[in-house]
């Protein structure tokens, strides 16, 4: 069986950030879904739970980072083309998202990137076929 991770992160207001990941394209699983949770579904084994900050805090004993001001994690995705990179860049900046940095252009890797309602980064890539060597 596959290993599958689920990425935790906490939110301020599940509707409005359900309604920005929707708008980038994703989609969510309504199995793990109510009104403290949500389950979006990345790729068959990757999920993102956002989850209300109240139920978030039932996971750790620490305090929660004000990810407008500090950074815990970076989530980085792939896509299949530069050009995606690009689009789903602007689809979070006209969904009210921000961008933090400029577009990043390695040659056998693109990137750019934004900050989601709640201020976590995401990292949008694509890399060249090949790149990686897979020894």
């Amino acid at each position: 069986m596959a290993a599958k991770i689920f990425v935790n992160l906490p939110v301020k207001n599940i509707n409005k950030s359900v309604e920005f990941f929707t708008h980038l394209g994703f989609t969510f699983d309504s199995q793990f879904t109510d009104e403290t949770a949500t389950c979006m579904v990345v790729a068959e084994n990757i999920f993102i739970m956002l989850l209300t900050e109240a139920k978030f805090k039932t996971f750790t004993p620490k305090a929660i980072c004000d990810a407008t001001s500090c950074t815990e994690v970076l989530v980085c995705l792939t896509v299949e083309s530069r050009e995606k990179v690009d689009e789903l860049v602007g689809k979070a900046a006209a969904a009210g998202g921000a961008t933090y940095n400029d577009p990043q252009d390695h040659g056998f890797m693109y990137g750019h990137g934004f900050q989601d309602l709640d201020g976590h980064i995401w990292e949008i890539i694509f890399m060249e076929a090949g790149a990686i060597n897979q020894d």
